[in-house]
């Protein structure tokens, strides 16, 4: 997504397998966040991997990353798992997060 200067102002990448996606890496920029931005990348990949076939949608977010998991139960994320040490720099679990599309 671009602002109106043309810069990039956040982005979302997102496989779809066997009836399931994964949102590998969504990230706004910090001087947009809190403006809809990465909102408006989720409602827009949760759209196209549905027409793709996906029914489930997991995406994978830092423990201490509680702003990331506050945004993403709103949008109808609940954690399904826990991936132990799975971040480097620093190392940290990771919480597996799912929703129905």
């Amino acid at each position: 997504m671009s602002d109106s200067e043309g810069r990039v102002v956040g982005y979302v990448f997102a496989r779809v397998a066997a009836g399931e996606a994964e949102v590998l890496n969504l990230a706004v920029d910090p001087e947009h966040r809190l403006r809809g931005v990465g909102r408006s990348l989720l409602e827009e990949i949760i759209d196209r991997v549905a027409r793709r076939g996906a029914s489930l949608l997991f995406l994978e977010v830092r423990a201490s990353n509680t702003e990331a998991q506050a945004f993403y139960r709103k949008m109808g994320f609940r954690q399904v798992g826990r991936r132990p040490n799975y971040y480097d720099r620093p190392r940290e679990d990771a919480l597996i997060l799912a929703r129905e599309i």
